[in-house]
């Protein structure tokens, strides 16, 4: 999966002897944007993502888009998907009969309902346990939540539950936001719990990446939606409702680990700037070109990373895909059971708290008979002791793994 952003006032996309020409945005007089020039049949590019103000889409421009199966997805000021362009969907229309019939059936609503759920729960226990390695205060307990959700009997039953483990997935996930962030809880969150309803937008820093991360995926599930012929204004665990993707919202869930994992990595590695935020006259706080940027790389290089999955290598895109066949597939009749637990994800980090502290207390001596160089004992344990993330080479830390000293 490769994405594309374009950004700025100017932004221009038009055909020329063949080829697809696009021109990225510009904010002021001075810079220079971006251009891109694309041959027929070989446009390595799978989703556009536009952020702009302004900018022009020529006819042809669209017609050379939808023909080299392109998606363009046009994000608002607060990053909520406006809309989006899809490439040519399956004509089947019994897998979308399939699932209509399957929606009306509560019984059988209601179970798909708690697939999605039962896939959300697994891989934020798999999401804490991957901080919990870098910040032992990290607790949680969801046995309780996973029995009630068993014995749900209604979709409003389910969406108290999913309510209840997103409130403790958030506290745990603010123990690891710098302060300067000034991160309290996830908007979403908090205004369902108090009925609040009236602003729009995010008003800190990482709500806005969030809502953002969230955009750019419900593009790419829409575009796996599109793929499989199912209607993505049908879902089960989120009610129909005027210009609402409901069945993009379910597929979501059990993948939206993966934008506040993004999130997460973007705050570590310390690259995000007040520059790359803007405050509103209403007081909302939106993305600058920068920091979109900053955020579509990051959420790009996690969907393209590698997972087991039908026992091969597969990114976590193309596991995004494959559920929404399995999924269309099961509402036919092709599939048996469908599940969105698997495949698990399993994040070991380098700078987890253990490693630092066997690090920390190595002796050059241990460390020289291992066959490693004094300065790079020392690099590391400069390292190891800032409150920052780094990576360790595969030999390198297999051998700090291996070492029984502490």
């Amino acid at each position: 999966m490769k994405l594309l952003l374009l950004n700025g006032h100017g932004i221009n996309m038009h055909v020329d002897g063949a080829k697809l020409h696009i021109k990225d945005g510009r904010f002021s007089t001075t810079e220079e944007p971006e251009e891109y020039v694309f041959s027929p049949k070989r446009m390595d590019i799978d989703s556009i993502v536009v952020y702009g103000r302004s900018g022009s889409l020529s006819f042809e421009a669209i017609r050379w888009l939808i023909k080299h199966n392109v998606q363009v997805t046009m994000l608002d000021w607060n990053g909520k998907l406006l809309t989006t362009m899809l490439p040519s969907e399956s004509t089947n229309v019994k897998t979308k009969f399939a699932q209509y019939h399957a929606y009306e059936d509560q019984d059988t609503r209601v179970k798909l309902a708690k697939k999605f759920i039962e896939g959300k729960f697994s891989k934020s226990e798999s999401a804490l346990d991957y901080l919990k390695q870098r910040y032992p205060e990290i607790e949680y307990d969801f046995s309780v939540d996973k029995d009630k959700l068993e014995k749900a009997k209604s979709i409003r039953e389910i969406l108290g539950i999913e309510g209840g483990v997103a409130w403790k997935y958030w506290n745990e996930y603010a123990k690891v936001i710098p302060d300067e962030y000034d991160y309290r809880a996830r908007t979403d969150n908090y205004r369902r719990a108090n009925n609040y309803r009236r602003a729009n937008g995010a008003g800190d820093k990482v709500n806005v990446m969030l809502n953002y991360g969230y955009a750019l995926l419900e593009s790419e599930c829409l575009r796996a939606i599109n793929s499989v012929g199912l209607d993505a204004h049908v879902g089960f665990l989120h009610e129909m409702n005027p210009s609402k993707n409901s069945l993009a919202y379910d597929l979501q869930e059990p993948f939206r680990f993966i934008v506040d994992l993004a999130v997460l990595n973007l705050i570590e590695k310390g690259v995000m700037d007040s520059k790359d935020f803007v405050r509103t006259e209403s007081f909302s706080l939106r993305l600058r070109p920068t920091g979109a940027r900053k955020v579509t790389e990051e959420f790009n290089s996690l969907m393209n990373s590698k997972v087991e999955y039908r026992k091969k290598n597969s990114s976590w895109g193309s596991v995004l895909l494959f559920k929404a066949r399995e999924f269309s597939h099961h509402l036919v009749g092709k599939r048996k059971a469908v599940e969105f637990t698997k495949p698990v994800y399993v994040g070991k980090r380098s700078d987890s708290d253990l490693l630092r502290k066997k690090i920390i207390d190595m002796s050059y001596v241990e460390w020289k008979k291992m066959g490693f160089s004094k300065g790079t004992l020392h690099y590391m344990k400069q390292n190891a002791k800032a409150d920052e993330p780094f990576s360790l080479n595969t030999h390198v830390k297999e051998r700090v793994e291996m070492w029984e000293g502490c």
